[in-house]
């Protein structure tokens, strides 16, 4: 018995994987400093808004806009230091969940550089970070 795939099926299969010259956008490194006088990020704030019915989590991405990668995912309520803005996203550094690290972004760092200390760090929509301090 011979088995046969009509066209359009093979067509709306291959419209479903990914184009070979397809590439994920590569990742933008938040940054800290470029002020002696103010601490290297400048604002910290809290995670709100997400809907506890829903995925309950916000993504944080390798870049400022939700075709980046998701690196990582937060709940309601953590904290972050915000260091970096491009429009609507935030440049944010925060501790791995459950830990308590000193990120070192308190104190003045005059020249801006992309983060490299002890915790994570990537990128988040504003809608969902009240400002806490800063």
């Amino acid at each position: 018995m011979k088995l046969t795939v009509p066209l359009l099926c093979v067509a709306t299969l291959l419209a479903w994987l990914p184009s070979p010259n397809a590439s994920a956008q590569s990742s933008v490194r938040v940054e800290i400093g470029g002020d002696a006088e103010f601490d290297a990020c400048r604002s910290f704030g809290r995670i709100v808004g997400l809907d506890p019915t829903g995925d309950n989590f916000l993504s944080v991405r390798d870049g400022p806009n939700s075709g980046h990668q998701e690196r990582d995912r937060l709940g309601a309520g953590a904290l972050v230091a915000i260091c970096d803005e491009r429009g609507p996203w935030l440049g944010v550094v925060y501790p791995a969940p459950g830990t308590q690290t000193d990120c070192g972004v308190s104190s003045p760092q005059t020249v801006r550089t992309p983060y490299r200390g002890p915790c994570r760090s990537g990128w988040v929509h504003g809608h969902f970070v009240d400002v806490i301090a800063g």
